[in-house]
């Protein structure tokens, strides 16, 4: 298993990301690496929304897949509920919508048949089809809070879900994965993790059922992993703990 709390990835400068891409004035770029370096635009840049060339695109880190990585092959969009008995899991509702392009010479077109997979823990911590003994649980055969979906013709792909709750030693957090696919086999793969406002998660977690668990023992600013670029995989979410949430990720890719 991996180590969730290990740092993998490096925050890169918009000046060494386009050295790395080998771009310059006029100048074109070069494959980069499909694992590692990716290429983000839109709402969670540093640009505009829905950026047009690629000097508003800016490189984000990967981070570690973490244990508890499970693959079912559940092609869902809702992923709240349990395939056996269809428990649906208790929480604040969070649509979550990616929205993948590819990064080309000055653009980002949509990207489709991109796979995206998406896992999370439960409002009390606790993720589905593994076994923890430090945290004492055992959910093998079940598969709540995770699921995938492939990009559509306009690179977009949605979920819903709810609002994670926390385990020791990690902030509020939910990982997902990106597979590129080439003629029925994977050509390239990135993994990484989204983070939650604070201020956010301390009204959601302050009621039922995220409150049966206590307080959370991380803030982002005091997450390992967090600190290793999470300010650029932090969520901006719009709603109200009535009505659910809703975040819009942005993600180019070099291919």
């Amino acid at each position: 298993m991996d180590n969730d709390d290990q740092q993998v990835g490096q925050v890169l400068s918009r000046r060494r990301a386009l050295q790395l891409l080998g771009l310059s004035a006029g100048g074109t770029a070069v494959g980069a690496g499909l694992y590692g370096w990716w290429f983000f635009t839109g709402r969670n840049s540093a640009g505009t929304t829905g950026a047009k060339s690629l000097p508003g695109c800016v490189v984000r880190p990967a981070q570690i897949e973490g244990p508890y990585f499970v693959s079912n092959e559940l092609n869902r969009r809702d992923i709240r509920a349990n395939t056996s008995g269809g428990a649906v899991q208790d929480g604040v509702p969070l649509t979550l919508e990616f929205v993948v392009s590819r990064v080309a010479l000055n653009t980002c077109e949509p990207r489709a048949n991109v796979k995206i997979d998406v896992w999370q823990c439960d409002a009390l911590g606790v993720y589905s089809g593994v076994a923890d003994n430090a945290d004492q649980f055992d959910t093998r055969g079940q598969d709540f809070l995770r699921g995938y979906q492939l990009t559509d013709a306009n690179g977009k792909a949605s979920f819903r879900t709810i609002y994670p709750g926390w385990y020791a030693g990690r902030s509020v957090h939910l990982h997902f994965s990106m597979s590129v696919i080439t003629d029925g086999k994977v050509t390239g793969e990135f993994t990484t993790q989204l983070y939650f406002p604070d201020s956010i998660t301390d009204v959601v977690h302050a009621r039922a059922p995220y409150n049966t668990k206590g307080q959370r023992d991380r803030l982002n600013s005091t997450d390992i992993l967090y600190r290793n670029g999470g300010s650029q995989l932090l969520l901006d979410l719009k709603g109200s703990l009535t009505e659910g949430y809703t975040a819009t990720f942005d993600v180019g890719l070099n291919i």
